[in-house]
């Protein structure tokens, strides 16, 4: 990660960013890298929050461009709320989803793929690799 161009990621790939994170003290991380790197984002807590947020922007005609989701959360968790969102936005019009989650196991990352998420960062969440994911985000835009 290019150390003078933290700052000015979110001016060069402005992202509109919704972090899905049920824990406080992942979300106040979440929010803080990506406040390193220039981003606002907006939190949901649970899956069902998260299809309400993705529903309301897309409503607005806001919606998001990138999804932060956490595989494990309470009400509906982040491989259902992928595959819901799947299944409602064809791929042009849905949000870029990453899997953010502290299991490590073989196989998470196929099961990510297949529930419709686009990329995966492993907990704990360093920099670097958030950087990277939100490129390659970018990238497809």
């Amino acid at each position: 990660m290019p150390a003078d161009s933290s700052l000015d990621l979110a001016v060069q790939l402005p992202l509109n960013i919704l972090v899905a994170e049920d824990n406080l003290v992942n979300q106040k991380v979440m929010l803080r890298l990506l406040q390193r790197f220039g981003y606002a984002a907006d939190l949901a807590a649970t899956g069902l929050e998260v299809l309400a947020s993705v529903e309301r922007q897309a409503s607005l005609a806001q919606p998001y461009d990138l999804i932060l989701m956490d595989v494990q959360m309470p009400a509906l968790d982040g491989l259902s709320a992928a595959r819901q969102i799947c299944q409602i936005y064809p791929p042009a019009q849905r949000p870029w989803i990453v899997a953010v989650t502290a299991s490590a196991m073989q196989g998470d990352r196929e099961n990510c793929q297949h529930a419709g998420m686009d990329d995966y960062l492993s907990k704990p969440l360093y920099p670097e690799a958030l950087y990277a994911a939100l490129k390659r985000c970018g990238e497809r835009l």
